[in-house]
């Protein structure tokens, strides 16, 4: 099993968003592994981006961002849905990834039991908001370190810089040139993309 090196997460944060298309975001819970393809990514570029939470500062909730790279940044959104993150940069640089959708790869059962009956096939993990709950990724993994179980990111498949899409970011509600910043990416023939 070959884990994404801390290194990997030390590069820029638009190359990390990129770079994560086609890895596999894997978690074992109570011995049974679940996994699924990254599909789709948005980057936030720290204390200068509006639309990243360290914009507002070092706070509780940020601390985790001005860690150290290769570890998850987990927080809870609208008080209903908990959304999975990697950090990025070194210390001191609150820089981080949003996985925003998967293609479902291992233990789609055990996924579909962890969600509604309506979000199956290619709704399943077609959110930030959703592949959390269908992996049974909680708060309890915030600042998690990646390259440890039971939770990582590895290698899985190539994808070619054709085959990726930039597009802006989604839902944001901050200045218009931070809005329009084309930092969302995802792999442009799949089906498991959100709708944004």
């Amino acid at each position: 099993m070959t884990r994404l090196s801390r290194e990997f997460y030390l590069q820029d944060t638009l190359t990390v968003a990129r770079d994560l298309l086609g890895k596999s975001l894997t978690f074992v819970r109570e011995g049974i592994r679940l996994s699924g393809m990254i599909v789709e990514t948005e980057a936030y570029l720290g204390e200068i981006d509006l639309a990243c939470h360290s914009s507002k500062g070092r706070t509780r909730r940020t601390e985790v961002m001005y860690g150290e790279a290769g570890h998850a940044y987990v927080y809870l959104i609208y008080g209903i849905h908990e959304l999975f993150n990697v950090v990025t940069r070194p210390k001191g640089h609150p820089e981080a990834v949003l996985i925003r959708a998967l293609e479902p790869l291992e233990s789609l059962e055990v996924m579909k039991s962890n969600y509604p009956p309506k979000n199956t096939g290619q709704k399943l993990c077609n959110g930030p908001g959703k592949l959390t709950k269908a992996l049974g990724i909680t708060r309890k993994y915030n600042g998690h370190d990646l390259l440890n179980d039971p939770l990582w990111i590895e290698p899985y498949k190539t994808i070619r810089p054709e085959e990726i899409v930039a597009s802006k970011r989604i839902g944001l509600k901050c200045a218009k040139e931070w809005q329009d910043k084309d930092y969302r990416f995802h792999i442009k023939s799949s089906p498991f993309v959100s709708k944004g």
